[in-house]
């Protein structure tokens, strides 16, 4: 009878992922996986043919996790953007690690989507943000979603140093403000 394996590939990308939100993924390596799993490398390399696969499947992973927050953040603005921009800005703040390897991190062996595909995701949630900034009359929707995602980014990158300590309220205040503001221009 054969031995029945006790480290799963499920297990594998399990520990890996977590160790990704809580240490960084430049913290992923074979030995501190095997170690936090509770095995050798042999099980890791036995599923993944090398590092890059495995880290490739955490960086999936990670995609998911943040279109998953952002279908479940609550919806509570009306203003085309700010939802957007707080569920961005609150997912720097609370996933830091994640924040960093899906839109900080750049180069690697790894196939990485673009800041557009992790944002839209699958809903097309750019998509829905722009046409909700035409329907109100903006001029130029794409133009404005490109200054509300400088200020956006900004904002949740200062969030990752400790330099934004906005509560929601403000938050949501700001990015009204900033709305209407570049909607003028």
């Amino acid at each position: 009878m054969a031995r029945k394996e006790s480290i799963t590939t499920q297990m594998i990308l399990d520990t890996a992922f977590d160790m990704t939100r809580e240490e960084g993924f430049g913290n992923v390596t074979a030995r501190k996986v095997a170690a936090r799993a509770g095995c050798s490398t042999q099980p890791i390399f036995r599923v993944y043919k090398n590092m890059e696969e495995l880290w490739g499947a955490v960086y999936e992973r990670a995609a998911g996790f943040f279109q998953d927050y952002y279908s479940l953040y609550p919806r509570i603005g009306k203003t085309p953007f700010s939802n957007l921009g707080m569920a961005y800005i609150a997912f720097a703040r609370e996933e830091s690690h994640l924040f960093e390897l899906l839109f900080l991190t750049e180069g690697s062996s790894i196939r990485r989507k673009s800041m557009y595909e992790l944002l839209n995701g699958k809903e097309g949630n750019v998509v829905y943000e722009i046409s909700m900034a035409k329907e109100s009359g903006c001029a130029d929707p794409g133009g404005l979603f490109m200054k509300m995602w400088l200020f956006i980014h900004g904002a949740a990158c200062m969030s990752l140093t400790g330099d934004y300590d906005l509560s929601d309220r403000e938050t949501m205040t700001l990015l009204e403000n900033s709305y209407n503001t570049f909607a003028r221009a």
